[in-house]
């Protein structure tokens, strides 16, 4: 075997960091297969909304009343702020797949699985 035809021994990864990049937090994702096959995820973070305006009632002796919104019809909206887009083929899906798994086995060595159960906000 020519050396022009032998396999690196290793192969070494550098990380650098863009200086635009950020940490976001996701509460959930939204996504599914798209036309070329590949798998399209939209993650998000959810907050209350916040309302077009606010009112505050004021009395006759000009004192301030409590404030009143649109949203004091008893209904709640919460608005999701989708922050990042992936899509991943089925080769790096694989990968990103078996990648989670042992995170999530980690993270159940680590202490009880109830201290994560919750919501886990994973929509198609």
């Amino acid at each position: 075997m020519s050396k022009s035809n032998a396999h690196p021994a290793k192969i070494r990864y550098n990380y650098q960091m863009a200086p635009e990049a950020r940490l976001n937090t996701a509460h959930g994702v939204w996504g599914g297969i798209n036309p070329q096959g590949e798998i399209e995820m939209n993650f998000y973070h959810e907050s209350d909304a916040l309302p077009p305006y606010s009112e505050r009632l004021v009395a006759p002796d000009g004192s301030i009343g409590h404030e009143i919104t649109p949203e004091d019809d008893e209904r709640r909206e919460v608005t999701r702020h989708i922050h990042s887009r992936v899509l991943l083929n089925y080769h790096t899906a694989r990968a990103v797949l078996e990648w989670l798994e042992d995170r999530v086995a980690a993270l159940e060595e680590e202490g009880e699985p109830g201290l994560y159960e919750a919501d886990s906000g994973i929509e198609q």
